[in-house]
């Protein structure tokens, strides 16, 4: 590790003597949360449909999916700091029993309003499982050994935000919408169950801590206005630019307060001391722009295997299932690298470099290519992407040093969020608004072919059906350029992180 950035972890005679038996002994127990946590974030999404049609309130309906989304972004560091205090096995069993009552409660909820509500309280589970069973699996594992082990932990969050659509929409078409929550009875009970076999490590109490409230209240200022004004834009809804800007103005005012408080708190809420090392801050936008790519292209792939009629609801799922099995399978190939050779940025450098000529390829060409080529594309794009999230989670963890494991990977479930919600409004917004620009009828047929495919277009004659589809075509073509320019700062930011093995 380069000077400067050194772990503090030099307690490594406490490790488990075979950390191979003891990660494939509490594995089980991590991934089911994990799984339940990031699966929960999309799943809900193809569920929405059917809650609107089932309860109304068509236009609160998406407080359903944003509400979990706020709850989970602000637990996941509040969980982080509490778990180097008291313990994380004890606040993973406090997180799973919240996300479980709250899934009942979704499945109960008679109304939106009431169902948007225990979404919020379910999402204040769902982010403090994540960013505890992260911390949970690096106690036992030596910092020179973690990226073997973390590939597996980054397969579970791929096909966890892969599949949940796809299983969404199966038990909302086969048992309806309430289905969808209950399905987390059974998997939470089994999860429980497991996580008897976790250690029961205890924290490290601080003399004089008090908890920060004040630096709560303004991480919350900061976050809700942010997802909002986030959110108004991933919604395609331009009307409220106004209240957009303030939402803005406010997180910003919000982001100065907190990080003045921070500084000058006792027990700072978010460790900001570490958060200042350029490793750490370096990495934290890798995850990010990682977040923003990942996400959007799950968002928006299918959207446009859709509306420019290359492939079948069927294909769209299976694409996915590619492009979850391809990042999982590089990431765990990376992470034994890194286990082995000790190297860390020189993989996500190059998985950046190579990710930036995939977009760049699909922007060009992705028309003139068959079924089978977008499927080898996407599978060469997703094994370059797979580089990343391994690699960073493992340097923040060794520079953070195992008494503050549970607030690194509270900060990089933050930053994962954030680009997530991120890439998804960045994209819609140069989709949908070089649309609007170029031309207003294609943006509002847009619509209707999401609906009801290219046969939304038969009202038209020929010239202009192939003329708002070369206009589509044209939106989505600068939707991934604009992927190709995020793969390429984060390529930047792995070049000049200064650790460069660990």
């Amino acid at each position: 590790m380069s000077s400067g950035t050194r772990s503090n972890i030099d307690d490594t005679n406490t490790f488990p003597a075979n950390t191979s038996r003891e990660f494939w002994r509490m594995f089980p127990s991590v991934a089911l949360p994990i799984y339940m946590s990031v699966g929960d974030q999309t799943i809900v999404a193809s569920a929405l449909p059917a809650i609107a049609g089932a309860l109304g309130d068509v236009e609160r309906v998406s407080w359903v999916f944003i509400g979990y989304l706020i709850a989970s972004t602000i637990a996941a560091p509040v969980y982080g700091y509490l778990g180097d205090i008291f313990g994380r096995r004890r606040l993973l069993f406090l997180a799973l029993g919240i996300f479980m009552i709250g899934s009942v409660l979704n499945a109960l909820a008679p109304t939106v309003t009431l169902l948007a509500a225990s979404r919020f309280f379910q999402g204040l589970g769902g982010g403090g499982m994540m960013s505890m069973c992260q911390a949970l699996m690096a106690e036992v594992i030596p910092p020179r050994e973690r990226g073997r082990y973390q590939g597996y932990t980054a397969t579970v969050f791929v096909v966890a935000s892969a599949l949940g659509p796809v299983i969404g929409a199966f038990l909302t078409l086969q048992f309806g919408w309430r289905a969808v929550f209950f399905i987390n009875i059974p998997v939470g009970i089994l999860a429980f169950l497991l996580m008897f076999r976790l250690h029961n490590r205890r924290g490290a109490p601080r003399d004089g801590w008090r908890f920060d409230y004040r630096g709560l209240f303004y991480f919350t200022a900061f976050i809700v206005p942010l997802l909002l004004a986030l959110e108004q834009v991933r919604r395609f809804n331009m009307s409220g630019s106004v209240v957009m800007a303030l939402l803005v103005i406010l997180s910003a005012i919000s982001l100065y307060l907190l990080v003045r408080q921070q500084r000058q708190a006792t027990s700072p809420l978010l460790p900001i001391a570490l958060m200042k090392l350029p490793t750490i801050w370096n990495c934290q936008l890798m995850i990010l722009c990682h977040g923003a790519m990942m996400t959007a292209l799950i968002a928006f792939l299918p959207l446009y295997l859709r509306v420019t009629g290359i492939g079948t609801i069927h294909d769209v799922g299976f694409m996915l299932l590619v492009y979850s099995a391809a990042i999982a399978g590089s990431s765990i190939v990376v992470g034994r690298l890194v286990t082995r050779t000790g190297l860390t940025m020189i993989f996500p450098g190059w998985g950046m470099f190579f990710t930036t000529l995939m977009f760049v390829y699909i922007a060009l060409y992705a028309q003139n290519l068959t079924l089978r080529g977008l499927y080898v594309t996407i599978a060469v794009l997703a094994l370059a992407m797979g580089t990343v999230m391994t690699v960073c989670q493992v340097t923040i963890q060794s520079v953070a040093g195992r008494r503050q494991l549970g607030a690194a990977s509270g900060s990089v479930q933050l930053a994962r969020t954030v680009g997530a919600v991120f890439g998804t409004a960045l994209f819609g917004t140069v989709l949908f608004a070089l649309l609007a620009f170029q031309d207003p009828e294609a943006a509002a047929s847009f619509g209707r072919i999401l609906n009801l495919g290219p046969q939304a277009l038969e009202n038209f004659d020929e010239a202009r059906r192939a003329g708002i589809m070369r206009e589509i075509a044209s939106g989505f073509r600068w939707g991934f350029f604009l992927l190709a320019g995020i793969s390429t700062v984060s390529m930047a930011l792995a070049l000049i992180n200064p650790t460069r093995r660990i």
